[in-house]
């Protein structure tokens, strides 16, 4: 629409008769779509879907599917974990962000079940937390060309999407957005969902908090005087 009104003004300008005032266009309002997101029992049989008992790929793939749904990991930082990163006794995980900041994820008990399940079964010592199990084995101590990149996480999704027949597509930004509607449905406070998902301010963890009031009826009763009363 401003390049409506431009165009009007400038026929203006020439001396062309023009039926409409360039302030009489309005700018549309844009109206984000939200994404659509699986039922809960469906993103459920999504992470179930893999079958860790069959060979250490799905045993990976479950492990990696457990950790993205339980910590709102962006699938970049998932790709670019080592093992050092990982405390499994304290179920933490220890990322370094700007500024060499260190943002700390938690683990509940059944991912890190599944990490630890998956590294007791392999064999290497590379320094990658998730690695590819087929082609060219990497002979550098490092292991670093066996790392997973970001197409091969998508693909996993994908995969297990297909598998158990979901309607939607679940991708790993799916889990991650899962994520923060669950924490902020049951009453999360944004400040700290701020800090889980490393966003630099609160505006980009609003489209998450939106989907609950319940953060801000909490402190409404309990702190606010007349409501204390009622």
């Amino acid at each position: 629409m401003i390049g409506l009104r431009v165009y009007l003004r400038y026929l203006i300008s020439i001396g062309y008769p023009c039926p409409l005032a360039p302030e009489a266009v309005e700018n549309m309002k844009i109206v984000q779509k939200q994404p659509q997101l699986p039922e809960f029992k469906e993103l459920i049989s999504f992470i179930e879907a893999p079958s860790p008992e069959a060979n250490i790929m799905e045993l990976r793939d479950k492990s990696i599917l457990e950790t993205l749904f339980n910590t709102g990991l962006r699938v970049s930082e998932l790709v670019s974990l080592n093992r050092d990163q990982v405390n499994l006794e304290r179920k933490q995980i220890g990322l370094k962000g700007k500024g060499n900041k260190i943002r700390i994820l938690f683990l509940p008990d059944a991912a890190a079940q599944w990490i630890g399940r998956y590294l007791q079964s392999r064999r290497d010592k590379f320094k990658p937390l998730f690695i590819r199990h087929s082609g060219e084995l990497d002979t550098r101590k490092s292991g670093e060309r066996m790392r997973l990149t970001v197409r091969s996480i998508q693909n996993i999704a994908t995969k297990y999407t297909k598998r158990c027949g979901l309607l939607i597509k679940a991708t790993p930004q799916t889990l991650r957005h899962c994520f923060a509607l669950y924490l902020a449905g049951e009453g999360a406070n944004p400040i700290p969902l701020q800090v889980l998902f490393s966003h630099e301010s609160l505006n980009g963890i609003t489209r998450y908090v939106h989907a609950s009031d319940k953060y801000a009826e909490e402190p409404h009763r309990n702190y606010y005087p007349p409501a204390k009363q009622e």
